[in-house]
């Protein structure tokens, strides 16, 4: 797809894989107009809603999808699974919130829906466009792919929402540059795909693949939120809210310490400011945050609270234990069994 850079002695290799991913892609965007496309009237929302169900065959839990062509325009519809809509080569523009919204997708742009989220796409253009989808089964995602995303709170009620709101209408939009390995990695994937059935290994690869998708994604959230706050506080935004923003990202791993050299100040004016502010030292502030993302957790997904206890931070789940019922009064079992 002309993004390959590479030194002479590699040329070949590198051409024969970028032909095998174009060999992929075309295969893929042949069968996009023969997909499960059922879109049937959605009875919880009225007679103009649309839903779509699960694209891929019965026995799959995780699908990839091609769009090649110069035009599209798919009836606003939900869907029954969760998706990352990438765009791959030329623009498109994408709908939602109840068709009132347009977002136009530049190349390297990143889409991610949720289940009943609405959506369709849009495009009119001279030269054919391509968009790769990647479909995920609602409990394959929270059980297998989440735990890469679980670092943030913000994120984690974005993919956990879905179960308590059946038609939450957000999104998350992410951008990537031409050096990035996500391109790579949605070559491969498409390679692996289309030898899905031909290959015994290449479903245990295609679920390696996109776990490595989902963690490049889950960094460029990252980085994207600490961009924003950095302008945030170049227009305002008070340092010590930046730092309650910091710590909210990296709660299961940040120290004192780290929190001090990345703003540039002594770990002692860090954590007087922090009292200030909050009323609350630092370790009871990483503690109220570790405590709500387990929380989250807890009543929106099923996980065990042994993986919770390690995703919040905790190497001992006794020591989690402890922690949970200090700050809720409650075991993290009696709270799995409590209305949120």
């Amino acid at each position: 797809m002309g993004r390959h850079c590479c030194r002479d002695n590699e040329e070949q290799t590198v051409e024969e894989a970028s032909i095998k991913a174009e060999e992929a892609i075309d295969v893929l965007g042949g069968r996009f107009a023969n997909l499960n496309w059922n879109f049937r009237t959605d009875p919880s929302s009225g007679p103009n809603e649309k839903i779509s169900q699960w694209l891929g065959r019965p026995d799959e839990d995780l699908m990839l999808c091609v769009f090649k062509g110069k035009k599209i325009r798919e009836p606003f519809h939900r869907q029954d699974f969760f998706f990352i809509n990438f765009a791959y080569c030329g623009t498109y523009t994408a709908l939602s919130e109840n068709s009132d919204t347009e977002l136009k997708m530049q190349e390297g742009d990143c889409y991610i829906g949720q289940p009943y989220s609405g959506y369709a796409l849009r495009a009119d253009a001279d030269n054919p466009i391509i968009i790769y989808g990647v479909l995920f089964r609602r409990d394959v995602f929270i059980r297998d792919f989440l735990p890469i995303l679980s670092s943030d709170s913000e994120m984690l009620r974005f993919f956990l929402e879905p179960n308590q709101d059946a038609h939450s209408d957000r999104f998350i939009h992410l951008s990537f540059g031409k050096d990035s390995p996500v391109w790579k990695l949605l070559d491969l994937m498409a390679v692996e795909y289309v030898k899905n059935d031909k290959e015994p290994d290449s479903a245990a690869l295609m679920k390696s693949l996109t776990l490595a998708l989902t963690m490049y994604i889950a960094r460029e959230y990252r980085r994207e939120r600490e961009l924003n706050l950095r302008s945030t506080g170049n227009s305002g935004m008070k340092v010590e809210d930046r730092m309650l923003t910091y710590i909210s990202l990296y709660s299961d791993s940040v120290t004192l310490g780290g929190l001090a050299e990345h703003f540039g100040y002594h770990p002692n004016y860090v954590s007087a400011l922090l009292r200030r502010r909050t009323g609350k030292t630092f370790s009871e502030i990483v503690l109220t945050e570790r405590m709500k993302k387990a929380m989250i957790l807890i009543r929106r997904s099923d996980m065990s609270i042994e993986k919770i206890a390690s995703l919040v931070g905790y190497g001992d789940t006794s020591n989690f234990y402890k922690a949970f019922q200090r700050v809720y009064h409650m075991t993290p079992r009696e709270a799995a069994r409590t209305d949120p």
